[in-house]
């Protein structure tokens, strides 16, 4: 193990730069999904919503991939690789001439994303220990953090100078940044007696360790739960906010308050899981969660899917920071009983957990019908589902 005495400036900003990709890449697009559509030909309105899934698709894949691929060869050689992908990608979507083109490039831009993000935080575990660690991954969530707040209007920046293509240029340029700091300034972190070879053995072995455990299933089934309804705001959010409410220019705002409470319920936790633990902390979420869905559900029949605009906002900002104690706290909780195939078993987790995330928030995105009935039922539905699985994952584990 490579051993660094304290952070280095130029590590961390080559790991926030990596981690940040997959949020731009997603984030940024966002007001520009409309005008995608038209200007390509999309066959049906919510089609636009392929350009945000078809990425999370590829992501998955290429999680599974670049972590064990990592392992074997080095992490610069695997984060290179992936973004050659991603560049390849962002290229096609650049310079496409039709739609379908532009999802088989975004599919792919997704395939590459995933390495900088998975193999940058092995970098750090590479390299650094205790408060050198902790002060690394600190910064790096802080920009992780900050990203969603400030991509949409990026965007829309772009968007007021130029053509949406623009948008892929400028990921084509951060991805070339990106692998130029990795290749001329960053040392291998993984030496070549620590690399483990890739053997299929090892992830048949950790997803079966994950599906056969009441905890680890329950809880990665329930984030991806709620995962699915955050997939299907991605999906959706510029269809409510720019055409639904007119709030085209002030749509980057609106996501970007709601990205704000992502970051302070995570940061919220932080603070309290301590005191609390993440189980309890987890209940109380959910279940507001649930009770805030349930009543603007409610809400929103009485008004025809066409509750106010400044309560609409108020339950997604409230929604969003209950999701942000969720998110985290699943995730720790699902890896509990993974003890030594922690590693592997986390890629398993988070690949099924997207992949259940992509299902069924892709089929709420796909019923949007120019109201949020779907959007606010489907987190209710998705809710209530999360609190099936982990209740009976917590039952199994008290009957062990």
């Amino acid at each position: 193990m490579t051993e660094i005495q304290k952070p280095n400036i130029q590590f961390i900003i080559i790991v926030a730069l990596l981690t940040a990709m997959v949020a731009m890449s997603i984030d940024t697009m966002l007001p520009a999904l409309g005008i995608i559509a038209h200007e390509l030909g999309a066959a049906h309105e919510n089609d636009r919503q392929l350009v945000i899934t078809l990425f999370f698709a590829g992501m998955t894949l290429g999680t599974l991939v670049s972590g064990p691929v990592s392992d074997s060869t080095g992490r610069k050689p695997a984060i290179i690789g992936s973004l050659l992908f991603y560049l390849v990608g962002a290229a096609m979507c650049a310079f496409s001439g039709s739609f379908t083109m532009l999802l088989v490039g975004r599919f792919i831009q997704g395939f590459g994303a995933a390495g900088p993000r998975i193999v940058a935080i092995a970098m750090v575990r590479d390299g650094y220990k205790g408060a050198a660690m902790a002060q690394v991954m600190s910064f790096v969530m802080s920009v992780f953090m900050l990203v969603p707040i400030i991509a949409p209007s990026v965007g829309q920046l772009v968007l007021f100078v130029g053509s949406w293509r623009l948008i892929f240029l400028g990921f084509i340029g951060m991805a070339g940044i990106a692998g130029l700091l990795v290749y001329f300034r960053q040392p291998e972190t993984l030496k070549r007696d620590s690399r483990q070879p890739f053997a299929l053995a090892n992830i048949v072995q950790a997803a079966v360790a994950v599906v056969t455990n009441p905890i680890a299933l329950g809880y990665t089934l329930a984030g991806g739960s709620i995962f699915g309804g955050f997939i299907a705001y991605v999906g959706t959010s510029q269809q409510i906010f720019a055409e639904q409410y007119q709030q085209g220019d002030w749509f980057a705002l609106w996501f970007g308050a709601f990205a704000l409470a992502l970051a302070l319920a995570m940061m919220l936790n932080a603070r309290l899981v301590v005191r609390y633990g993440m189980r309890k902390l987890s209940k109380w979420a959910l279940r507001a969660e649930i009770i805030l869905s349930a009543v603007f559900f409610a809400l929103s029949l009485i008004y025809h899917g066409h509750p106010p605009l400044i309560t609409l906002g108020v339950y997604l900002f409230g929604n969003f920071f209950c999701c942000g104690i969720l998110f985290g706290n699943y995730n720790a909780i699902a890896m509990e009983p993974m003890g030594r195939i922690a590693g592997m078993a986390s890629a398993i987790s988070g690949a099924l957990s997207t992949l259940w995330a992509l299902v069924s928030g892709s089929l709420i995105g796909r019923l949007y019908d120019g109201t949020v009935l779907s959007l606010v039922g489907g987190y209710l539905g998705l809710g209530l589902l999360a609190f099936l699985c982990t209740e009976w994952a917590e039952r199994r584990r008290r009957k062990a």
